[in-house]
């Protein structure tokens, strides 16, 4: 018996259940755009991080504004595959990259070093991070406006915030700069692979793999791995140049 059969599915039915599914992954952009919309202003900031759980390598966090009085038809429909980053792979990433780029009001990203993740600390690090970014992306922005971030509110903010949790599978905005912050760190790690080669950077992009376990086992972990983070595969280990 087929696996349609056995739930109970014709087997048409059961491809029209994958194509509803895949239709809903392609048009993921519609409903966050909606979302956005529904809130009733003009401008809309959102702000997401890439790496708050890697062992490795720099927080990076995103801010983009969108002004849906401006955002035409067109450049939304070149979105309609926008969702959180992490439901993408690397490369449908890299292709929605420069689409956010050209149809967002205005784009800000910046990044958060090793050493000062392992001064300050992560939680820390990560507010401060989401606040400059979307500080910077709102910069004497005139007009009703609303911030949106994924996860957190942040403080010492002289702007109107929602904290959205899954927000970045919720606003348009808040997945824009998911994919901004995704596809900048990846490419950041990227170029760290070519200087530390033994660590695998470029695959694992500084997360906890067996793997990478095992090299920071046998080699130690290198000057761009945050040595604060209670790791087993660092008992013992001091940083290498």
């Amino acid at each position: 018996m087929s696996p349609a059969a056995s739930a109970g599915l014709r087997p048409a039915s059961a491809k029209q259940a994958r194509s509803r599914r895949g239709a809903r992954r392609i048009n993921s952009g519609r409903r966050l755009f909606a979302f956005d919309r529904r809130l009733g202003t003009r401008l809309v900031a959102g702000a997401d991080e890439a790496g708050r759980g890697s062992l490795a390598g720099p927080l990076v966090a995103a801010g983009v504004l969108f002004d849906y009085g401006a955002l035409s038809t067109r450049e939304a429909r070149s979105l309609r595959a926008l969702n959180d980053s992490k439901q993408h792979t690397g490369l449908a990433r890299e292709e929605l990259f420069p689409l956010v780029l050209r149809s967002a009001a205005r784009v800000a990203v910046v990044s958060r070093c090793v050493r000062g993740i392992d001064q300050r600390g992560l939680h820390r690090t990560n507010l401060a991070a989401l606040r400059d970014a979307v500080s910077a992306v709102t910069r004497d922005v005139d007009g009703d406006l609303v911030c949106l971030l994924d996860g957190f509110s942040v403080p010492d903010f002289g702007r109107p915030q929602r904290a959205i949790v899954d927000g970045d599978a919720t606003s348009a905005a808040i997945a824009a700069a998911s994919i901004v912050a995704k596809v900048t760190r990846d490419r950041l790690m990227r170029s760290l692979d070519a200087l530390y080669p033994a660590y695998g950077f470029a695959q694992h992009v500084g997360y906890i793999t067996p793997g990478h376990s095992a090299v920071v086992r046998a080699r130690g972990p290198s000057a761009v791995h945050r040595l604060s983070f209670q790791a087993l595969c660092y008992e013992g280990e001091e940083a290498v140049a």
